[in-house]
């Protein structure tokens, strides 16, 4: 009698630990999921400020900042330049998220281009060239759940960053959500392409300098956004705001990454 009155107990003691870690993992997720973080990095093939290539050094970046989206730009996927290595795969392994890649350009029996990572499955990916005199540029767009996400990096020539803009603000308009849009645009906040793009999105990005990655003296990364159903206005967005830096990385690429951290009721 005393066996199956201890053996009870016992079993109960184990529900209630077990409902207690439930109950702590489901509060834990809530609290995640007041927020949505976003990551924008050129990672120049991981190839840092040292010359050393390191992927687990960029992934371990990442995973510090553990954004729920990451733009990143400048990926060979399984060139020669990379060994044959695919970058990204590589880097959603070690962070342990979704890939999507953006291929700009063919180069060295591979391909060069941009990717996204997200903790998300994607409803839908595509992707979209765009202008580069020097080389092809391109727009991938990711959608998810509740908002449309997107990656560039734009052209090092003027004009080609200037008729950019239109491009991508007229495939946001296509779209049925808010949408973001985070990148190397390779132009300082002044030049007429970061003037034009202003006038239909909102920049949520730290104004601090990003380049280059040791001593930064310009700013050329962004997280910028748009709502083109018109329910969020640019003033909801930048309230929105919990925090937006510029990670202190100055070693692991050229660029430091940038984040932004929102409150999640945005969407509501």
């Amino acid at each position: 009698m005393k066996l199956n009155t201890l053996t009870t107990r016992a079993t109960a003691f184990t529900f209630a630990v077990a409902f207690f870690l439930i109950s702590s993992l489901t509060l834990l997720s809530s609290v995640n999921a007041q927020t949505l973080k976003i990551m924008s990095y050129n990672v120049r093939n991981a190839k840092g400020l040292d010359n050393k290539t390191d992927y687990q050094r960029v992934a371990s970046v990442i995973a510090k900042e553990a954004p729920d989206v990451c733009a990143i730009q400048e990926l060979d996927s399984k060139t020669k330049r990379s060994n044959g290595v695919d970058v990204l795969e590589e880097l959603a392994k070690l962070t342990k998220t979704t890939p999507s890649y953006g291929p700009a350009i063919d180069y060295q029996g591979g391909k060069y281009g941009i990717g996204i990572l997200t903790k998300e499955k994607p409803v839908n990916v595509e992707y979209i060239p765009l202008p580069g005199r020097e080389e092809q540029r391109c727009l991938l767009i990711v959608e998810l759940e509740r908002f449309v996400f997107c990656c560039s990096h734009w052209s090092l020539t003027h004009e080609d960053r200037v008729a950019t803009v239109s491009i991508v603000t007229d495939k946001m308009r296509e779209q049925k959500k808010p949408v973001f849009i985070c990148g190397d645009f390779n132009a300082q906040p002044t030049e007429d392409s970061i003037k034009k793009l202003e006038k239909d999105w909102t920049i949520l990005s730290s104004d601090e300098f990003t380049f280059p990655a040791d001593k930064p003296s310009v700013r050329i990364d962004y997280v910028c956004v748009a709502d083109p159903t018109g329910a969020v206005k640019a003033e909801d967005w930048l309230d929105a705001v919990k925090s937006a830096k510029v990670v202190d990385e100055p070693v692991a690429s050229d660029h430091r990454p940038i984040t932004v951290e929102l409150d999640a009721k945005i969407f509501k």
